[in-house]
């Protein structure tokens, strides 16, 4: 049975990434809403119907778990669809939490789609986890057109970058949390804005943790086997040798920020 990663768009590529450095004997299967992206700047009730016809197609692909590798899905969909289906679903929520214990004296700044940011599921966070109010929030919806686009070091990225970030005393945060996955993509446009004590915080590894965690509980954790990649755009499985390099183009992309 295969592993299925579910996004908006090629950001959730950034969750499978890391999924495939740590199950190498796992199937895998990508599923990017690349007919409905961007999620985060939608309607609440287009994201849950987006959501509801990406997981009808998954569960007819045979697979074993579902990872929702967007974090504006999450915050929309997830709980309903965990009431709907009986597998583990593993949804996203921006790595505040992560973020203040690295650093409990610190600003932390929250980026995300502005679903996201003003969304419940976020509240709820925030009021969880910042006891002592240290927790700032910026929707940055254009990352994921300039990501979708593969325009990741351009003068428009960075002007953008800096025009959203200059109302922030930058000295004052110890951590850039990456709430959705398509952000990823840009830690070198924004280590050239960054003071070097921030650093960038995401949910990917900890969403891998939890789906390993899920995995071994049910006894269906893969340990041996060749590693496989399915992709598919929005229900079509991706053959055309262009796009596959475009998918190519993506993870070489994440080897080259992984590290940062």
């Amino acid at each position: 049975m295969k592993i299925a990663f579910f996004d908006s768009g090629m950001g959730g590529l950034s969750v499978l990434h890391h999924a495939r450095k740590a199950l190498p004997h796992e199937s895998f299967i990508f599923y990017a809403d690349e007919t409905h992206v961007p999620y985060g700047t939608k309607s609440r009730e287009d994201v849950e119907r987006f959501v509801a016809e990406a997981f009808e197609f998954l569960l007819a692909q045979d697979v074993k778990a579902i990872v929702v590798a967007c974090n504006t899905a999450t915050s929309v969909a997830v709980p309903a669809m965990r009431a709907r289906y009986d597998l583990p679903i593993i949804g996203m929520e921006p790595a505040a939490k992560k973020a203040l214990a690295l650093d409990p004296v610190h600003r932390v700044l929250v980026t995300a789609t502005p679903i996201t940011v003003a969304g419940e599921k976020m509240e709820h966070l925030i009021e969880r986890v910042d006891r002592e109010h240290l927790v700032d929030r910026l929707a940055l919806p254009e990352l994921v057109t300039f990501a979708e686009h593969m325009e990741f070091d351009s003068p428009a990225v960075e002007n953008y970058l800096r025009k959203e970030l200059a109302p922030y005393d930058l000295a004052t945060y110890s951590a850039l949390v990456l709430g959705c996955t398509h952000f990823n993509y840009f830690k070198p446009a924004f280590r050239k804005i960054l003071p070097r004590t921030m650093r960038f915080v995401d949910g990917n590894e900890g969403t891998v943790a939890q789906l390993i965690r899920k995995l071994k509980e049910r006894g269906e954790l893969a340990e041996e086997g060749e590693q496989t990649v399915e992709y598919f755009y929005s229900g079509e499985r991706v053959t055309d040798a262009e796009e596959l390099e475009r998918i190519a183009a993506y993870n070489r992309r994440l080897d080259e920020v992984y590290d940062l």
